[in-house]
């Protein structure tokens, strides 16, 4: 009977669930929505069930569960299997290893959802092959991810890999953490779209400035010119902080390919000093990294190799 781990990478809307092989191949997929307004107990309550109905259909189909992953936003004691908090889910606190370890009698693991993404990157996709990687994800927000020799670092308190929290602007954008000028607050997808809209006076998702400045609209040329040039300012105070062979960029903002990745590098390399460069590759896995990276927290928990 093949083995199959359980696996959820919940997201502040949605939740990519899995069945998945312990090569990393996703055997069986479901989407499911978040519902955080509910509050976070029927979030909760949802990831069990949801779990529960995976670990089903596994051995309806004649698979063996043999483990469960789960990656959820925010701040994680992946030590301690908790939730510590999310903004945009609610947790408080929440044992959620352990409930879902209860709920389907298996071993589970409890991870960062871009941490798994970036765990995901480095063993089986863009990273592969490098000992030190970096990912970032470049969305509604930016985070980070450090990986090494396959492993993820958390920090002391669960909260590494902020490099969405590096100012570049000091005094610029307000961010949500409370401070100004904030990586994320400047050159996120969703700062993006409001630079552009606050200079151009009308609305236009990231994707669209993307568009609208390879068609020539010259204040979306500027958006994004200014976009690379903060961008390439984090990632220097990355690279400074993390050394990394590679840095994979995810997220939505890496859809625009080499857009983003050709005046990134020139621009990365024009800004270093005693740093080495690091390679920029785009991520590969899409929007299934998160998922395969919690599967892949499972099987280490058993201990089959990937």
């Amino acid at each position: 009977m093949s083995e199959v781990l359980v696996a959820l990478d919940v997201g502040g809307t949605g939740m990519k669930c899995a069945l998945v092989s312990p090569s990393g191949e996703i055997v069986h997929a479901e989407r499911h929505a978040t519902g955080a307004d509910r509050g976070p107990e029927a979030v909760t309550a949802t990831i069990l069930d949801v779990a529960e109905g995976l670990a089903g259909k596994a051995r309806a189909d004649g698979l063996r569960p043999v483990a469960a992953g789960v990656a959820v936003p925010g701040v994680v004691d992946e030590t301690r299997g908790m939730a510590i908090w999310s903004s945009n889910v609610g947790f408080r606190d929440v044992p959620l290893r352990d409930l879902v370890s209860a709920r389907l009698d298996l071993p589970a693991a409890l991870g960062h959802d871009v941490r798994a993404g970036g765990l995901a990157e480095a063993r089986l996709g863009a990273g592969r092959g490098a000992a030190h990687v970096l990912f970032v994800a470049i969305g509604t927000g930016i985070a980070a991810a450090h990986i090494v020799a396959g492993r993820g670092f958390a920090g002391a308190h669960g909260a590494a890999g902020e490099v969405g929290h590096v100012v570049v602007r000091p005094g610029g954008t307000p961010c949500g953490c409370g401070a100004r000028g904030c990586l994320e607050a400047e050159a996120s997808a969703a700062g993006v779209a409001r630079r552009y809209a606050s200079l151009a006076g009308t609305p236009a998702t990231a994707a669209e400035v993307v568009a609208k400045a390879a068609a020539g609209d010259q204040v979306a040329q500027h958006v994004w010119r200014l976009t690379i040039e903060l961008l390439a300012e984090g990632l220097l105070t990355a690279q400074a902080l993390y050394d990394a062979e590679v840095i994979v960029l995810g997220g939505g903002l890496a859809e625009a390919g080499d857009v983003l990745l050709d005046p990134l590098r020139l621009a990365v390399r024009e800004r270093l000093t005693f740093h080495r460069e690091p390679r920029l590759a785009r991520a590969t896995l899409g929007d299934e990294a998160g998922c395969v990276g919690a599967a892949l927290l499972a099987l280490d928990l058993v201990g089959s190799p990937a």
